[in-house]
């Protein structure tokens, strides 16, 4: 009987292959330098959108062949985000050694559901300098996630199951489906609302309170609602508190919504997920301060501590009630006293992922390559950063400040006299498509008090006072052509109110 060649996907020549990486790490490392030579964002064009289209590749093509291919068809059509002007939603900037680290991880190719290995150390070490620094209890725990909405499921999971009344994993949520309900401000992002789909209470069972002028949970709707509720019945659960809206980065009042959470006996959790890293300044931490007494914390790492995607963490005030609400060690995932299969617990107990990355290297790495102080050096110059440029735009008679300046988020738009809100809608839509398209610099949209705002969120290590400039000059000077272009001459300009 013939026996069948046996190999491996190892490299058949490693020199080659050797040679081969260091000239893509070459490549990667010089695409980050010259970060801000590039346009921000360029559209993907038809052509390289039906290349990669391409049929199922049965046959190989080889290692050369895919790093070319690579680097023609994806490396130039980023989403930009490693640029100094990229302002769009809030994504982070992510830096050379986390790239490092994520090389480092993929050669070893741990698996963090749990044993005893190296891996599984450091991420219990990133876990416990998470848990100093938000200032939780010794009997804390954590776990390293994709991102802010896996942490938040994980922590309403957890909030559920406690407050249910019974044996939820046993028996479902039974008749206390229909009774749970949940708070938030109306600026919580989406993801609260989501994992409570996802956890079966659904959407209704969100209450959306009202904000005060500064975007932040107006406490006394939220004791009025809680009170309304309790008295139709409803059983009041957890408090979502957010440290740094998406919208403005506005921050609820969490002392004070911890203090409520207290005398209702409620759990709260707070959605952190760039905000909340604004306690490594110095200047901006007395603003979180309540934070300590959350239950469960969600925040990522890959915004303001600008580690590659993708990172989160959840923090969980109790660590044995997060294992309860998901430890499941069946006969094949036993412990043992010594050996590989040591180490308990395993992370898997700990949320719902068996399979999980090393995430933890480059969070690791980036905690130790750069230190607490000069990553709260550059949350304080974005935040400088913010304020500067929300004095431009109130200085300047085209353009007017849409909502205070919390943090690092500045909402604006361009304006002349005379104008109806759908044209303002339409030109700001417009300016914003420009900015793109023209690679200029990538700010995003959003809506406050029915307007539609330029929204500028700068997240970004590599920004600096110069970028403002760049932006405000070329928003200024792409709003006046499609103005010129709309009308015979352009309106007599206004003094722009805040």
């Amino acid at each position: 009987m013939a026996v069948a060649e046996e190999t491996s996907l190892d490299p058949a020549d490693w020199g080659e292959f050797r040679t081969l990486c260091h000239e893509m790490l070459d490549a990667a490392l010089g695409y980050l330098e010259t970060a801000r030579a590039r346009p921000v964002w360029r559209p993907v064009p038809e052509e390289v959108k039906a290349a990669l289209a391409e049929p199922l590749p049965h046959a190989p093509q080889g290692a050369s062949k895919v790093c070319a291919d690579f680097r023609r068809l994806v490396l130039p059509y980023a989403t930009g985000n490693t640029h100094p002007r990229f302002f769009g939603w809030v994504h982070g900037s992510g830096t050379p050694g986390g790239m490092l680290a994520e090389l480092l991880a993929g050669a070893m190719n741990a698996n963090l559901g749990g044993r005893d290995h190296g891996p599984v150390y450091v991420e219990r070490q990133v876990v416990e300098w998470c848990r100093q620094l938000f200032g939780f209890p010794a009997e804390a725990g954590g776990l390293l996630v994709s991102g802010t909405s896996m942490a938040t499921l994980i922590g309403l999971t957890v909030a559920r199951n406690v407050k249910a009344g019974h044996d939820v994993r046993r028996l479902g949520l039974g008749s206390a489906a229909g009774s749970l309900v949940a708070y938030a401000s109306s600026q919580a992002h989406s993801a609260t609302a989501k994992a409570l789909e996802i956890l079966g209470l659904g959407s209704e069972a969100l209450r959306s309170v009202p904000v005060d002028g500064g975007y932040r949970m107006d406490l006394d709707a939220l004791a009025r609602s809680i009170a309304e509720d309790r008295s139709s019945g409803l059983r009041p659960f957890c408090v979502v508190a957010t440290a740094g809206t998406v919208n403005t980065g506005a921050i609820d009042d969490l002392a004070g919504i911890a203090a409520i959470c207290r005398s209702e006996d409620l759990w709260l959790h707070v959605d952190g997920a760039f905000g909340a890293l604004a306690i490594l300044s110095e200047a901006h931490r007395p603003r979180l301060a309540g934070i300590e007494w959350a239950d469960s914390l969600a925040f990522d790492f890959h915004k303001w501590l600008h580690v590659p995607y993708d990172a989160g963490c959840i923090l969980v005030r109790r660590g044995e009630l997060q294992r309860q609400a998901f430890s499941s060690r069946h006969e094949y995932l036993a412990g043992a006293a010594r050996g590989l299969a040591g180490g308990d617990p395993w992370f898997c107990e700990y949320g719902p992922e068996l399979s999980r990355g090393f995430r933890a290297l480059k969070v690791w790495f980036t905690l130790k390559e750069h230190g607490l102080t000069k990553l709260g050096r550059k949350v304080d110059d974005n935040c400088r950063q913010a304020v500067t440029l929300a004095g431009r735009v109130r200085d300047h008679p085209r353009l007017e400040l849409l909502a205070p300046v919390s943090l690092n988020i500045v909402c604006f738009r361009f304006t002349w006299p005379g104008a109806t809100p759908e044209q303002l809608d339409r030109i700001n839509r417009e300016i914003v498509a420009e900015l793109q398209e023209r690679g200029i610099a990538a700010p995003s949209t959003t809506r406050l008090g029915g307007a539609l705002a330029i929204r500028v969120n700068i997240t970004n290590h590599r920004s600096r006072q110069t970028d403002m400039d760049t932006l405000v000059e070329a928003l200024l000077a792409i709003g006046e052509e499609l103005l010129s272009a709309a009308t015979p001459a352009a309106a007599p300009v206004r003094q722009a109110s805040v």
